[in-house]
């Protein structure tokens, strides 16, 4: 039996260039993005190094200290920390070249653990634009391990990496004593002998990440004995005159002085660069916000408008595959399903990925240049006036793309309670599963040459969406805030990164991995849920109404006129299939909720739609296309989009009016339709009240807000 592969372990500061590093040292393509807070738990990879040496390379969530204030800052501490089994064999201390003085603040804490390391200096090439000039020799005997200085993005310096990594894994060097000052002697003794575990530089680190760490009710691992020995170390202290904080703080920050003062030079006077003078504009209370709606105006616009060339290519090509399955199998229920469940549910939604991959590219781009990070600056002001932490930006804007995601980057929030409140309100943020139905009713019931000024109409009513879902999110937060999740403001402290040329292969690989795992994710759920659709709309079936309609087709044979005959059997084609659908076990259980849906605006059809959304709200899309029956329809029409225009009510008015498209896509802003949402929000709070309070405010508002929107407009005399 095989020895399990060493662990290497990825350690540094957010933004630091450590995903980037990983994914270049193990081929993995792992999230990298120019802001803090892209990793959130830990990922693993193989890592082959010189002289066949196999190991296991460990990425963990950028952090400034292993005083632990959020979950994945827990992560990062405990992966350091650990003992035993799970103790890494080596550590890659990431430092940005450009903030070495932080960067070694924590590098200094994970050196005195004993781990074997090498520090990879990155983003060398930045720091000489600023004049930093770095002896990586001097700086390598004043921490006593090895330097190497690197560009992760262009792959500088990644030999020398490997080769020294191999080199401390062949052979370890002796664990030096961590370094403690005179003062803290005592109150570092007391708690290390409270600490389980053999005695070591390691046990002298976690006694120092006792002493600033416990006290925080977010540590729920921290044993008794462990928070009475810091408690009375502290007690200790304050007797003879000695702050524990400010002392461990003041001292490391003196021996991080001491190495760089030996090894770094910095030019005597600074030259502003022109990226802080784009600050001004870009982070300026009112004119920050003016560019962040243009630039979201310009991306929508896009949305709408690129996509359409490719969306008519796979609209194409599906309504061929259906065809030549129609031809190719001989008719029955099997070639129904196949065709007319099968191919044009899932086909549905394969069209829409055009504009869903291109909100990834948008949002990779607006990542990879640093200008999200200003977003957040700029949008903290409003968040946190509302109750929302300013980190809650980077789940939110994550919640575009999806709300798995997003609920999971909560992690990066200190208080419990203000992750909460994040999680409650990032699945109000319109996801990319939402677009689908946006397009789809904005494209059937506005005209595609409307436009409002230099935008078409679909844009607006897009950005409008989007705007909608936001405001809320909003409104919900500070309501939470003011209630069930009473506290104070939150603060933000965050880092401005660089401005960077966005990577053409980070926006390709992050565009390809996002749509691909919407692909698979929605196409499974979708796959699954348009047979047993099929199944509820198909069946049962009735003999009585397949006798009518067999006499009438006799009768209709007889018509001479070839144009004649041929419409007139199209109609009764129609005219059954809405009769099976009518009595069908789907079609009964929309008729059920009808009732409950005619104050919106809706009849049983879209109900329907509505009910099967709530697995995964694209499916909505592929449901309407088996409910109106989209496999029968003609080359010249314009499938679904035709079908939803062409719907009627029992009056004989039309089905989709503007109002109803308006009252609909407000209905899918606010409702939550996501079962994997729910599940993901009780396993990270850790409770199913959280889950089912956000299932239940959601629904709630969504109802009433569509019920206003729709009852308003037609007072109003809309349409």
């Amino acid at each position: 039996m095989s020895a399990a592969p060493k662990r290497v372990c990825f350690v540094g500061n957010p933004n630091a260039g450590k995903t980037t590093l990983f994914n270049l040292l193990t081929g993995a393509r792992a999230k990298v993005g120019n802001y803090p807070g892209i990793t959130v738990d830990r990922r693993s990879a193989r890592l082959v190094l010189p002289g066949a040496i196999e190991a296991e390379a460990v990425d963990t969530p950028g952090t400034y200290s292993l005083t632990a204030r959020s979950p994945e800052e827990s992560v990062a501490a405990d992966t350091v920390l650990a003992d035993g089994a799970e103790r890494p064999a080596a550590i890659v201390l990431v430092v940005d070249a450009t903030t070495l003085r932080r960067g070694l603040y924590f590098g200094t804490q994970v050196l005195d653990t004993g781990h074997p390391s090498v520090v990879a200096l990155t983003m060398m090439d930045e720091a000489k634009k600023l004049g930093i000039r770095v002896d990586e020799k001097a700086l390598a005997a004043s921490l006593g391990v090895p330097v190497v200085g690197m560009v992760a993005n262009r792959g500088e310096g990644k030999d020398d990496l490997l080769r020294e990594l191999a080199a401390i894994l062949r052979d370890p060097p002796e664990r030096a004593p961590a370094s403690v000052p005179e003062e803290l002697m005592g109150a570092v003794d007391r708690v290390r002998g409270a600490l389980p575990g053999e005695d070591g530089p390691a046990k002298t680190t976690r006694a120092l990440w006792a002493l600033l760490s416990v006290g925080d009710d977010e540590l729920t691992s921290v044993s008794a004995s462990v928070r009475s020995a810091v408690a009375e170390a502290r007690e200790a202290a304050a007797a003879n005159g000695v702050d524990l904080d400010e002392s461990i703080v003041t001292s490391r920050y003196a021996r991080v002085d001491a190495c760089l003062k030996k090894a770094v030079e910095v030019p005597a006077k600074p030259v502003r660069p022109m990226t802080e003078r784009i600050d001004d504009v870009l982070v300026h209370p009112v004119w920050g916000l003016l560019v962040f709606a243009v630039v979201m105006a310009v991306v929508f616009q896009a949305l709408f408008s690129w996509a359409e060339p490719m969306i008519g290519l796979l609209e194409s090509g599906i309504d061929a595959t259906k065809d030549s399955i129609k031809t190719t199998l001989p008719p029955g229920p099997f070639t129904d399903l196949l065709s007319n469940g099968v191919v044009a549910g899932v086909g549905n939604v394969i069209v829409f990925v055009p504009q869903i991959a291109l909100l990834f590219v948008f949002i990779t781009t607006l990542e990879d240049s640093g200008y999200l990070a200003r977003v957040a600056f700029v949008i903290d002001r409003v968040m946190g006036g509302v109750g929302l932490h300013g980190r809650a930006f980077v789940p939110m804007l994550s919640g575009f793309a999806c709300a798995i995601p997003a609920v999971m980057a909560t992690r990066t929030i200190e208080s419990k309670k203000d992750r909460i409140i994040t999680m409650l309100v990032v699945p109000l943020v319109s996801c990319s599963a939402r677009l689908p139905v946006y397009v789809l009713v904005t494209a059937t019931v506005f005209a595609p040459e409307l436009t409002v000024g230099p935008l078409s109409v679909g844009a607006v009513v897009l950005l409008a969406m989007y705007a909608m879902s936001i405001g809320f999110a909003v409104i919900a937060a500070a309501v939470l805030r003011r209630t069930v999740l009473k506290g104070p403001k939150p603060a933000l402290v965050l880092e401005l990164p660089p401005y960077r040329r966005p990577s053409l292969r980070n926006i390709a690989v992050a565009t390809w991995e996002r749509t691909r795992r919407f692909l698979l994710d929605a196409g499974t759920v979708i796959l699954a849920l348009t047979i047993v659709l099929w199944g509820l709309l198909s069946y049962p079936k009735d003999e009585a109404v397949a006798t009518k309609y067999e006499a009438l087709r006799a009768d209709a044979a007889q018509i001479e006129n070839e144009t004649e005959r041929t419409d007139h059997l199209a109609s009764l084609d129609a005219a059954e299939n809405g009769e099976n659908l009518r009595g069908s076990a789907g079609g009964r259980i929309g008729h059920a909720i009808e009732p409950a849906l005619e104050p919106l605006g809706f009849d049983w059809r879209l109900g329907v739609g509505i009910v099967g959304a709530f697995a995964a709200r694209e499916v909505f899309v592929s449901t309407l296309g088996i409910v109106f029956d989209i496999g029968e329809a003609d080359e010249t029409s314009e499938g679904l989009r035709a079908a939803l225009r062409d719907a009627k009510r029992p009056s004989g008015e039309p089905l989709m009016t503007p109002l109803v498209g308006i009252a609909l896509m407000t209905f899918f802003v606010l409702a939550c339709q996501c079962m994997s949402t729910i599940a993901v929000v009780r396993r990270e709070s850790g409770s199913w009240k959280w889950a089912l309070l956000m299932l239940g405010y959601m629904t709630t508002l969504a109802y009433v807000v569509t019920l206003l929107v729709y009852q308003g407009g037609k007072a109003l005399g809309l349409s």
